[in-house]
């Protein structure tokens, strides 16, 4: 008699993440937060209006609209694969290793990148509230501050998820407040008859035809398009909600509604407030371009000014500790896969985090931040205008991998159809068409703050940043414990992700698990 063979029933053990930490209420705060929506509308809405005027509201429309698209990539994706990966894993199991590793590799770019940028504008807000403001331009200081911001934030990360998410609650409090104080001041003033340019709204902010100049139109898209960028995070943090296949995509699509409601209604209140003018507190003066909150704080809330700076401040450090979540989890998944050393792969026995990719991804952001900074401000600023180049390939990848994980379930119904396939299809293309465009407007020696190799600096870094991504997939490539991966073994359309199986044992989540 034959001894009969035994089926092997065990499942995919999973990464080591803490499950079941999060609910939707909790994913949805950190996705906002990643955004930094304070920061994003100081950071963007001068330039917009530089660009197209009056229409710069339904400019933040339009640029939702990709955004919204590639969310329901995301939610679909996640459904069917709820992995922390994300890009990177979803990439993968649709175009194979190469396309999957590059877009793991944009995630990782935008990151490092924006930290840089979040913990100079955190720094710099940090010391504008002491003294005469000398402080904040002293360089030495501010970059060792951010340095400090990017340390904290980096140990609260690392420390676990329960922890940043009850300091985003706080964080995204004070952020929203801020807000919801500077609209009711806005529209006090502007029915008070005390607004410096009161200006009356009318639909014709909100009428798509209205624009009459193209490049102005694209600019101003693009520049809208940066402001969404984060609300992916609760996507990466899939695999420690409570519900990994549905929560973290109702939390993007959340995210974003909200985004667009914050970004529209914060507009239609500063244009009625301080108007378009091309002088004084006008948000068509140039010279208010890079930070309106500062041009009218005293004029809009008198001795409270204070609050739109410590506002700013906190929209920074907030995002600076919600942008390390998704890079984290990214290498740690890459790593799980074989896609990267197996270190990246370490999670915290304690804490379950990726405690590996956590502090590198802290540590790499510093030193990029520092080097850039001795170089040249300058630097640093083009990098960030270089941004877009990064959110741009990986969210169109994202887009694109939808389409063709499905390719086979289209028809099925109408839903799978237009959710799993066109939709996806179209937001992809229109990120592809903002890559392309960008870069176009990049390579003009114009573009930006310096010049390389005798085109836009901008261009160089952004276009640079991701083809050393080229340089480091090949390199990871010669090393045999990297051979399962680029064969296609360790991770391909059939693989099981190693997500944990059943989070309904997990403890009840710390935001209640509201599903």
């Amino acid at each position: 008699m034959t001894t009969p063979t035994r089926i092997d029933l065990s499942r995919p053990e999973g990464k080591g993440l803490a499950a079941g930490t999060l609910g939707l209420w909790g994913s949805t705060v950190i996705g906002l937060a990643s955004t930094a929506p304070v920061y994003s509308l100081v950071a963007t809405l001068g330039f917009v209006v530089l660009a197209v005027g009056a229409q710069a509201p339904i400019v933040f429309i339009v640029a939702f609209v990709p955004m919204l698209f590639i969310a329901f990539a995301y939610r679909e994706l996640n459904n069917a694969v709820p992995d922390c990966g994300t890009t990177f894993t979803w990439g993968t199991k649709a175009f194979g290793p190469w396309v999957g590793w590059m877009g793991g590799w944009g995630v990782a770019v935008a990151g490092m990148v924006v930290l840089a940028n979040l913990a100079q504008i955190a720094a710099i807000y940090f010391w504008s509230l002491f003294g005469d403001g000398s402080l904040s331009e002293n360089v030495p200081l501010v970059t060792a501050t951010g340095v400090a911001f990017i340390a904290a934030m980096t140990w609260v990360s690392w420390r676990g998820v329960e922890i940043g998410e009850r300091i985003q609650n706080v964080l995204l409090g004070i952020q929203y407040l801020a807000l919801a104080i500077f609209v009711i001041a806005a529209l006090w003033h502007y029915f008070n008859g005390s607004a410096p340019d009161a200006t009356a709204p009318t639909w014709e902010w909100f009428n798509p035809l209205g624009f009459t100049d193209w490049s102005g139109f694209t600019e101003a898209v693009l520049l809208a398009l940066f402001i969404y960028w984060g609300w992916d995070t609760c996507l990466a943090l899939n695999e420690e909600t409570k519900d990994p296949k549905r929560i973290p995509g109702r939390a993007a699509l959340l995210t974003t509604v909200i985004l667009l409601v914050t970004y529209v209604g914060v507009t239609v209140a500063a244009m009625m407030y301080a108007g378009l003018g091309e002088t004084g507190t006008g948000l068509g003066n140039e010279a208010n371009a890079d930070d309106f909150f500062l041009a009218i704080k005293d004029g809009l809330l008198g001795p409270y000014g204070w609050i739109l700076v410590v506002a700013v401040m906190i929209s920074a450090v907030s995002s600076t500790q919600t942008t390390i979540l998704p890079t984290a989890r990214g290498t740690l998944a890459m790593a799980a896969y074989k896609a990267l050393p197996k270190r990246f792969a370490t999670v915290h026995p304690t804490y379950k985090t990726p405690s590996f990719s956590t502090i590198v991804m802290g540590i790499v952001a510093s030193v990029y931040y520092i080097g850039m900074t001795l170089i040249s401000d300058d630097f640093l600023q083009d990098s960030i205008l270089s941004l877009g180049l990064a959110i741009a390939f990986y969210y169109a990848i994202t887009g694109y991998a939808c389409v063709w994980y499905f390719r086979r379930d289209l028809f099925r119904s109408a839903r799978d159809f237009f959710y799993k396939g066109l939709l996806p299809l179209l937001g992809a293309l229109m990120l592809t068409y903002a890559f392309v465009q960008s870069a176009v407007d990049m390579y003009d020696v114009d573009y930006g703050y310096t010049v390389l190799f005798g085109i836009g600096g901008t261009f160089v870094l952004g276009i640079g940043a991701l083809a050393f991504g080229v340089i480091l997939m090949f390199l990871w490539f010669i090393f045999p414990r990297s051979k399962p991966f680029f064969r296609g073994e360790s991770l391909n359309r059939d693989t099981e992700v190693l997500v944990p199986d059943d989070t309904a044992s997990a403890g009840r989540s710390i935001d209640g698990g509201l599903a």
